[in-house]
């Protein structure tokens, strides 16, 4: 009798150091990341909390195993406080994996994107450029039989706040970002050559940033392609220059020369392509440009832009943002 009552007070007295173990909360005061290989074990799992300081022992997290089941997700995870070792569990249950936030603003071309990843951590900018050129089946069901190959995803690229873990692929990363595209495109109903219309987008996108002024800006280059003059627009020739890599920061005469069908001064009518990711203002003006006579159109002292209907205002245009450049200096 002496020996079962013993063994029943070890009983409780084990229970009661386990219970302690599992339920009593531990782990660190400053933050810290666990990131678990895809295919770990849970023995190993647990070992690697316990080394982080996330868990008081691996053993008493097996037990908790043995108990509760469920499968554990790989990842990265972080940690900045004391938890209950169910906390712990329940979140690798549950997969709730730190994730950095990733932002592309309007205007953000491919390039931009891919330091904007390497900056986050989420990858390399030379794998994200790789993958944005390589998955162009993505966007096939904006393009159209005769419409130009797309060379990347340029373009469809949504400008959002992104939250990708550090074990995000880019190609789960980029049919996110063509999955907000495709969200957009659809409460805009963009379905009239809609290749052809992202591509007028990302111009006005990069022309102008007053939201006022998107619906003029794209009348100007539709009445300008009407008239099969010449886009002559800075931006594509920057962007040639990006894609040849050679921009230097600024334009010299001989990005005006360039050859690429990027290069709007040379060649009439659009680019192949986008030239950097327009966003919701810029989509709605390529869809409903504003009807006008307007052929021109600069900035002035302020960053609007002053529009001319003929060769001779836009010259007087032009001559004015100059001279208040100088007196600005």
């Amino acid at each position: 009798m002496k020996f079962l009552a013993t063994l029943l007070l070890l009983a409780v007295l084990i229970a009661a150091a386990a219970a302690a173990l599992i339920y009593l909360p531990y782990g660190p005061t400053t933050e810290t990341f666990v990131d678990i290989a895809p295919g770990t074990g849970t023995q190993a799992i647990a070992a690697q909390l316990e080394q982080a300081g996330v868990i008081r022992t691996q053993y008493a997290f097996d037990l908790l195993r043995a108990i509760k089941g469920r499968t554990l997700k790989a990842g990265e995870y972080r940690f900045d406080h004391a938890v209950p070792m169910t906390e712990v569990y329940a979140r690798l249950v549950r997969g709730d994996v730190y994730t950095r936030a990733l932002t592309i603003p309007e205007g953000f071309n491919i390039f931009d994107i891919a330091q904007a990843v390497e900056a986050a951590g989420l990858g390399s900018r030379s794998t994200f450029l790789a993958a944005a050129r390589q998955y162009t089946e993505l966007i096939a069901p904006w393009h159209q039989p005769g419409d130009p190959q797309p060379q990347s995803l340029e373009g469809y690229l949504f400008p959002d706040t992104y939250h990708f873990s550090r074990h995000t692929t880019p190609l789960q990363m980029l049919t996110a970002m063509v999955r907000r595209f495709r969200q957009a495109s659809t409460q805009l109903g963009l379905t009239t050559d809609p290749a052809r219309t992202v591509i007028m987008a990302s111009l006005v996108e990069k022309e102008v940033s007053q939201d006022a002024e998107r619906l003029l800006v794209a009348g100007v280059f539709v009445n300008r392609l009407a008239q099969r003059m010449p886009l002559a627009t800075d931006p594509t020739v920057i962007y040639a220059a990006l894609l040849e890599n050679r921009w230097r920061g600024t334009i010299y005469a001989s990005d005006l020369q360039s050859p690429s069908p990027y290069n709007t001064y040379r060649h009439p009518g659009l680019p192949p392509g986008p030239i950097c990711n327009p966003g919701m203002a810029a989509l709605r003006a390529a869809i409903s440009p504003a009807k006008t006579d307007y052929l021109y159109f600069v900035s002035d002292a302020a960053g609007h832009s002053r529009f001319s209907s003929n060769l001779k205002e836009h010259a007087q245009q032009v001559q004015t943002y100059r001279q208040s450049q100088k007196q600005g200096r």
